[in-house]
């Protein structure tokens, strides 16, 4: 789709047009045959760019719930946007700590981070250099009624100047059209580039990717992994008056507003080694990324039962946002036979599997069990197989997961 295709579709044919293609059966199946039956009354052109909304707007519903329903999409902006509850708690530090100054937004794609601070009182600028890009970013600044508070521009962001902002914000690019990149000399721009552009103004925070080195980290930074739900979605490097005392931050949010969050401001620190415990702790992938496992494990008295993974064990059950628990009912050395033999003798009818420090093959693992497509026995209890190693030998756990209630009313407070 162009940019001269766009701008009809939110003239008032194309409303028209998109507003019926979102009733009608977007299934792949049914597709032709819409498409077919509104070509009958609407150019061809409008049609397609129409059902191509309409169906970005149906994904993108995971990430900005019923806002979607009103925005305009790119594939690839819908893909890299942040979703909107981690725009959201990310819009509150600015507001908080630059009592609504504006923000310079260098890749501002289609919007997500602008839209979100414009929202929590924040003015701002948007720049970006795909030309159909800035045109849906204002389409959607005007519908979720912003276009007063925030403005995108066409423009190369190495070429933005910061002054007279508060604050920049940057999403450089990182992925390429053979994938994702990790090495953060390859973004685009590069990240030593965009931390001097965020440098010029007091304040700034860069997204960067959850793999991101710690040797690639500033000093002067405070870096943030955030998780939604488990998931390990993005990080970013706050400097300047957006940064805080911390060096590392893990934050958990759930969607629906729970928001956990832990940091330290020295170094990471070491856990202590020691025998399997009575219960099995798997750190939020967020707190593996701020390497705060040491952490966790001391606020849940428990340690390491190999230096080098990410598994925690104690003897007690501590109920933690950071790491989910699981109780160790048996710790056997690796063996598809004898692992075999104990899953039928215990009746297990539903069996997960999971690993860390394991080279096995969980697919074929679950076959060689017995457990492909389902397996097991309706009737049987339902476990958690983890695998892992303890020095050089691999290990089996049998454990059941044990939900713990924890709850949070806003902001929690950081260790």
């Amino acid at each position: 789709m162009d940019v001269a295709i766009f701008r009809r579709l939110l003239e008032e044919t194309g409303q028209r047009v998109l507003a019926e293609a979102a009733q009608a059966d977007l299934s792949t199946t049914a597709l032709v045959a819409t498409a077919s039956r509104l070509r009958e009354r609407y150019p061809a052109e409008l049609v397609s760019a129409a059902l191509t909304q309409a169906r970005l707007r149906a994904r993108a519903h995971e990430k900005f719930g019923a806002d979607a329903a009103r925005m305009y999409f790119t594939p690839a902006g819908l893909e890299q946007a942040t979703r909107a509850c981690v725009a959201e708690y990310r819009a509150r530090r600015f507001a908080d700590r630059l009592g609504g100054g504006p923000v310079l937004d260098l890749g501002c794609g289609i919007g997500a981070d602008l839209i979100a601070r414009a929202r929590a009182g924040c003015a701002g600028v948007g720049v970006e250099r795909d030309p159909l890009t800035v045109e849906v970013a204002r389409a959607n600044l005007t519908a979720l009624g912003l276009a007063e508070r925030a403005f995108v521009r066409h423009g190369d962001a190495t070429e933005a100047d910061p002054a007279g902002f508060a604050a920049v914000f940057a999403d450089p690019g990182r992925r390429t059209l053979r994938g994702r990149v990790f090495d953060p000399s390859c973004y685009e721009p590069p990240l030593d580039a965009v931390l001097d552009l965020a440098g010029r103004a007091p304040a700034g925070c860069v997204k960067v990717a959850p793999g991101i080195p710690h040797q690639a980290i500033p000093q002067e930074a405070e870096a943030e992994w955030i998780s939604v739900g488990g998931d390990v979605k993005e990080a970013a490097l706050w400097t300047g008056a957006l940064a805080g005392r911390a060096r590392r931050r893990a934050t958990l949010l759930d969607g629906r507003g729970g928001v956990w969050t832990l940091a330290a401001a020295r170094d990471p620190a070491t856990a202590p080694v020691r025998e399997w415990g009575r219960y099995l702790y798997e750190p939020d992938g967020a707190v593996i990324c701020a390497h705060l496992v040491a952490e966790v494990a001391a606020a849940l008295g428990g340690g390491l039962a190999d230096a080098r993974i990410a598994y925690i064990t104690g003897d007690d059950l501590v109920a933690t946002p950071f790491a989910t628990a699981y109780e160790i009912e048996e710790v056997l050395p690796f063996s598809v036979k004898r692992l075999r033999a104990v899953l039928r003798r215990r009746r297990v009818g539903r069996l997960t599997i999971k690993k860390r420090g394991s080279a096995v093959d969980v697919q074929r693992l679950r076959r060689e069990l017995g457990f492909a497509g389902g397996g097991g026995r309706r009737d049987g209890e339902e476990l958690t197989l983890v695998l892992t190693r303890v020095g050089d030998s691999p290990v089996a756990l049998l454990t059941h997961r044990r939900p713990l209630d924890v709850s949070a009313s806003g902001p929690a407070g950081s260790a």
